[in-house]
């Protein structure tokens, strides 16, 4: 399966986490921010992205702890001038407006290269 086709799969497959961070990421709601979501980027799909701040949100389980490939397309992403933002899912699950408020905190604080 292409990246193109993999995406649109992950975006009919989200799990309960990412549909919570949608929700609240989706139509301009976060600030005015327009994030795309599970976005081919390089080699890798990212769960939530928004261009203008370069910031991208990923919403991991278990099977990230300590993965050594996180390590490596982080650094990539961050090569690229994106910063990353994981959070777990119980973490957007359990504290949504936590989550969300470092999410606007990071916008903020990151040069918009444009408004979206």
């Amino acid at each position: 399966m292409d990246k193109t086709n993999f995406a649109k799969h992950l975006r009919q497959n989200m799990t309960d986490a990412e549909q919570l961070l949608w929700y609240h990421l989706r139509a301009y709601r976060l600030n005015g921010k327009r994030f795309r979501r599970q976005q081919p980027l390089g080699p890798y799909i990212v769960d939530f992205v928004h261009f203008g701040s370069r910031v991208i949100v990923e919403a991991d389980g278990g099977q990230h702890n300590d993965s050594l490939s996180d390590k490596k397309r982080d650094a990539w992403l961050h090569a690229q001038g994106f910063r990353v933002l994981r959070f777990w899912n119980h973490e957007v699950l359990m504290q949504t407006d936590a989550v969300l408020a470092v999410i606007y905190d990071a916008l903020k604080s990151t040069p918009a290269a444009k408004s979206e």
